[in-house]
């Protein structure tokens, strides 16, 4: 179910009526009607692969009680062991088994020796790289005893299934999301209302920024040898948009949908096109993804507490496999290997902590350094999205070699793209309401709380209008396939 849809209009209402007037009277009644809702928004898509989520759960709930009752380490570890087999296996076989499949007949194949085995064409489930790395962390942190095992199965369910999140996150940990699921809540009418402003923003983002720019996009990197250099510079950059706007997008929904039942979701996005360098970028993008990684990957590993080569490795294996996460293809490995590349100077000469203040804090404009510093991390990031969305290597590689001609300096030609033009004041307007809400949560957790109602409820139709009017064609989230 999408959360710019129809249904998802009609769903949302009846869920939150349901919650808070009818299964109130306890909370294992709310739990267990958040797993119900959790369901049917999942099976909403394909019933088929609900088996998967039962399974997951099942399965960590389980070995998290069997680590509970044990002190033997080694026991432990199996248990341990059991719940990553578990739910990497799934994802490994799911996401990734036709592409090594493909990977090894190439190999095979250049050698002069047959290869049997054949690619299954598999149907990646939607949402599963994210519910199985919420439900990982969970047994993980009973591990290492940072949490009891619950020994309830409605709330551990409901963690995992909670819908607003749980088909492109924020990826939540059980340290912090879990707690919640067992304490009693009360519905805040002012948490309510800064949650529809939240998702207010997000379906902007969503439906007007995102969608737009996914005709552009599709249009130009369908064609890159067709198209001037300027015109492809102008599709990246609208592809930058795209997937910001997509994605904050979700978790702005997300996050806001999640207060109005009296959740509260950790930041996944910190306005991060404002970033003066790249280290910056990446604590702003994808807060959830790149902490999970820090948490189970890049500590365990060692961390910088090895020297600052070592330091170098474990940053590089960080940013492949966070590459690899995002999808089986070479193109989302260089992606996050060209992200590494650029993190690297600033880590050697230990830069990498430089900017971790609101950009011109107390200030309207940024001035020129800062300027020029976040359109130099911008521009670098643009390039590395060619490869995140092209389809092959040699697609993103002819789409560089475009922009590098002496048609760059030509000017774009957007004759079959004119709806360019109609983007362009949309896009000013996000610039402007995130670069004066840079030191919020969301671009609307302030902004207009100051004027006179009048002004501000003309505010929030005007958006609602702009939804319905200069919304683009209905596109599936982007990172539904990953």
């Amino acid at each position: 179910m999408l959360f710019n849809s129809i249904d998802f209009a009609v769903f949302l209402p009846l869920v939150f009526l349901l919650y808070w007037k009818v299964f109130n009277r306890s909370l294992r009644l709310q739990n267990a009607f958040l797993i119900l809702s959790g369901l049917v928004f999942y099976g909403w898509w394909d019933w088929r692969f609900l088996g998967l989520l039962v399974f997951t759960s099942g399965t960590d709930y389980l070995v998290a009680l069997g680590m509970e009752r044990t002190a033997i380490v080694r026991r432990r570890k199996l248990l341990l062991g059991l719940s990553m087999i578990s739910n990497l296996g799934l994802l490994g076989f799911f996401k990734y088994y036709d592409f090594f499949i493909t990977a090894f007949h190439d190999g095979f194949t250049l050698l002069g020796l047959p290869f049997g085995l054949r690619t299954l064409g598999l149907v990646l489930p939607v949402g599963i790289s994210f519910y199985t790395f919420q439900s990982l962390s969970y047994t993980i942190d009973v591990y290492r005893r940072h949490l009891p095992a619950t020994k309830d199965p409605t709330t551990f369910f409901a963690f995992v299934s909670f819908f607003p999140q749980m088909l492109a996150g924020p990826i939540e940990r059980a340290t912090r999301f879990l707690p919640q699921f067992q304490k009693q809540r009360s519905f805040e009418h002012g948490k309510a209302v800064d949650g529809m402003r939240q998702m207010l923003w997000g379906l902007f983002k969503k439906v007007v920024i995102a969608d737009n720019c996914a005709l552009i996009v599709n249009a130009i990197f369908e064609d890159p040898a067709g198209h001037s250099g300027s015109t492809l510079v102008l599709g990246a950059v609208f592809f930058a948009f795209q997937i910001y706007g997509d994605f904050s997008g979700y978790s702005d929904i997300a996050i806001g949908c999640s207060r109005l039942f009296g959740f509260e979701l950790m930041r996944n996005f910190d306005f991060p096109y404002f970033s003066r360098d790249i280290a910056e970028f990446w604590r702003r993008w994808h807060i959830s993804l790149s902490t999970w990684f820090r948490d189970y990957l890049y500590i365990p590993l060692g961390g910088s507490r090895g020297g600052k080569w070592m330091n170098v490795r474990n940053i590089s294996v960080i940013f492949i496999v966070s590459g690899f996460w995002h999808g089986a293809n070479w193109t989302f490995i260089i992606w996050g290997a060209l992200n590494a590349l650029y993190f690297m100077p600033l880590l050697l000469v230990g830069r990498n902590r430089m900017n971790v203040d609101v950009v011109a804090e107390g200030r309207s404009y940024p001035n020129l350094k800062e300027l020029l510093a976040m359109l130099m991390t911008f521009s670098l990031t643009v390039v590395a999205w060619i490869f995140f969305r092209a389809r092959s290597v040699g697609e993103a590689l002819t789409y560089i070699k475009g922009i590098a001609s002496a048609s760059l300096f030509s000017i774009p030609d957007l004759t079959e793209n004119y709806k360019a033009y109609m983007l362009m004041p949309y896009l000013a307007l996000l610039i402007l309401a995130e670069w004066r809400g840079r030191g919020s949560q969301h671009a609307l957790q302030h902004l207009g709380l100051q004027w006179p109602r009048v002004y501000r409820r003309a505010l929030y139709y005007g958006l609602i209008f702009i939804l319905f009017w200069a919304g683009g064609e209905e596109q599936q989230f982007i990172y539904f396939q990953f």
